[in-house]
């Protein structure tokens, strides 16, 4: 439509001129010394355009010859940014595929640009990272604070998580510490650097902030609060006080987990304290039933041999067939020197779940009864239990023989 209206305009125009142009008895007189020069009005208008147009050509003409060698410049750097630019996406294409050495070089002629080298830079060293290129990888990092100071928050990150997989993970802490802003990827790489540190109060520390953000679900949340608390409980057992005192102020919610239980019944027994791991061990009981937990019940016997028994009987009325109550119960009689009860009790544990363990009880009660004829055939029951998971742990190898 616009194209028409141009073509009826440029037509009524034309229309309009020759109409004037007949009408027109007008002209123009020139005089100069000698010369004089008489035209018709009409030629006269039809010259005077034609030089403004003229004149006009030669301006345009001549700017256009001026300008062209920044136009030249101008052309040449939009299509090296154009190479850049496809080169950037190859050197991330091949970095995600995997072929690192590539991804290095489309690297390489995208650094001279600066819009882009940060970026590129970064690529560069993760690619050079993946081949375990340490010191190239490095001078790439180097790039990337020197050309984008503006993306120094992607290189701290990418940095420190380079050094996490090298196990360097006070480095990485340190460069985490100069974010201004930590986000879900900043705390979940402290988390990773605090575990590998083996800072599990740290740990424990940061686990509120990655709750609030919903970084993992409840499940594993409650996961690595759990370990954090087993390893401060083993990190904690230098001395009797200091166990005693990290588990006093330990969640009662936490103390009633049979991990934790276990955890805590192991540390009190290192250090002798029989009555600590046995009540850690009822109270993790009363919460939860745990067979690996009641094992320790029978660990280091003292003076309340007899209160033990009678607590272990009353929870065999809920578990009567459980192989490790029953073993419990059989050590704790036979500390008792009640002799018949025990092998009754070690028996019922060998009918459930015959194990080495029993076997090897069994056979010292029978020697302390003088029945060693039956005790030798319990050690050799004990040993043919013990030698499938022997076989099985060093994969039927032998120590050769020099």
């Amino acid at each position: 439509m616009r194209w028409l209206l141009w073509v009826i305009a440029l037509a009524a125009l034309a229309v309009g001129s020759v109409l004037v142009a007949r009408v027109n008895q007008g002209f123009v007189l020139l005089v100069t010394p000698v010369y004089r020069v008489e035209l018709s009005l009409n030629l006269a208008i039809v010259i005077l355009v034609a030089a403004i147009i003229a004149g006009y050509l030669l301006v345009r003409t001549l700017a256009v010859a001026v300008s062209m060698p920044a136009r030249v410049r101008e052309f040449n750097k939009r299509r090296a940014e154009k190479k850049a630019r496809q080169a950037f996406g190859d050197a991330v294409r091949l970095y995600f595929e995997g072929r690192f050495g590539m991804a290095e070089r489309a690297v390489a002629s995208v650094l001279s640009r600066d819009q882009s080298a940060g970026l590129a830079a970064l690529v560069g060293a993760r690619a050079a990272h993946g081949r375990r290129d340490y010191a190239t990888r490095d001078e790439y990092l180097k790039r990337a604070a020197d050309h984008a100071p503006a993306e120094n928050v992607a290189r701290l990150i990418a940095q420190a998580e380079m050094y996490l997989d090298e196990r360097r993970y006070h480095d990485a802490l340190n460069l985490l510490g100069q974010l201004p802003e930590k986000h879900t990827e900043a705390l979940k790489l402290e988390l990773r650097a605090h575990e590998l540190a083996h800072d599990w109060e740290a740990v424990l520390k940061l686990l509120p902030q990655l709750d609030k953000r919903k970084v993992f679900d409840q499940a594993l949340l409650e996961q690595i609060r759990r370990h954090a608390y087993i390893e401060n409980l083993r990190d904690k057992a230098t001395d009797l006080e200091t166990l005693r005192g990290y588990w006093s102020r330990l969640p009662s919610s936490y103390k009633r987990d049979p991990r934790i239980a276990v955890t805590a019944a192991q540390g009190f027994l290192a250090f002798g304290s029989c009555d600590d791991a046995h009540k850690v061990v009822e109270s993790g009981l009363a919460a939860q039933w745990d067979s690996p937990l009641v094992a320790y019940y029978s660990e280091c016997l003292g003076a309340n041999v007899k209160k033990q028994l009678e607590q272990a009987e009353r929870w065999l009325k809920d578990h009567p067939r459980d192989p490790v109550l029953l073993l419990v119960l059989g050590r704790l009689c036979a500390h008792e020197k009640l002799w018949g009860k025990a092998q009754s009790y070690l028996e019922a544990s060998l009918s459930v779940e015959p194990t080495h363990s029993t076997h090897l009880e069994l056979a010292r009660l029978f020697e302390r009864t003088g029945r060693q004829e039956e005790a030798t055939a319990q050690y050799r029951q004990a040993l043919e239990q013990t030698l499938p998971r022997l076989k099985q742990a060093t994969g039927g190898r032998r120590r050769a023989v020099i």
